[in-house]
């Protein structure tokens, strides 16, 4: 699917809402990365590359999560940093990447990372509370990277 058609699909108000709603109670950041072009390697190890490029695993907590999403590819990838991933170890990210697989394959994209985003949040919550008052660290948009990056 090109990406300008995934994009069209996409409920962007929605999303925005989700990452905003899971983030207000936790010191957690989560993202949401969309690659325009081909992708010639690994989703998780692009997705890897594009959590360091974002600065992601530069928050204080280390509790930064990376939706990484390449239409074009039909493939998608999900990134915790060290402190996410150590409390709620894999079956947690598989069972993630499980659930938004059955919703892409049935072109439910929204769905698939709103639910993702919410799921992602409560253990965010869970384990890393909010205890800020400031503002988020990282932009809740959803990362389109254009053709010029």
């Amino acid at each position: 699917m090109r990406t300008k058609e995934f994009l069209s699909k996409l409920e962007h108000d929605r999303i925005v809402q989700a990452l905003r709603g899971a983030e207000a109670k936790t010191s957690g950041q989560i993202r949401v990365y969309i690659q325009p072009r081909k992708l010639t390697i690994d989703p998780l190890a692009a997705a890897q590359k594009k959590f360091h490029q974002l600065r992601m695993h530069k928050t204080p907590d280390r509790n930064a999560v990376l939706i990484f999403v390449a239409p074009r590819a039909h493939k998608f990838a999900v990134v915790g940093d060290k402190a996410i991933h150590e409390k709620c170890g894999e079956k947690f990210w598989q069972c993630l990447v499980d659930a938004m697989r059955a919703h892409f394959q049935n072109e439910k994209f929204s769905h698939a990372l709103v639910e993702a985003v919410e799921e992602i949040g409560k253990v965010l919550a869970a384990n890393f509370p909010k205890t800020r008052v400031a503002g988020s660290e990282l932009s809740d948009e959803i990362v389109e990277k254009k053709k010029t990056d």
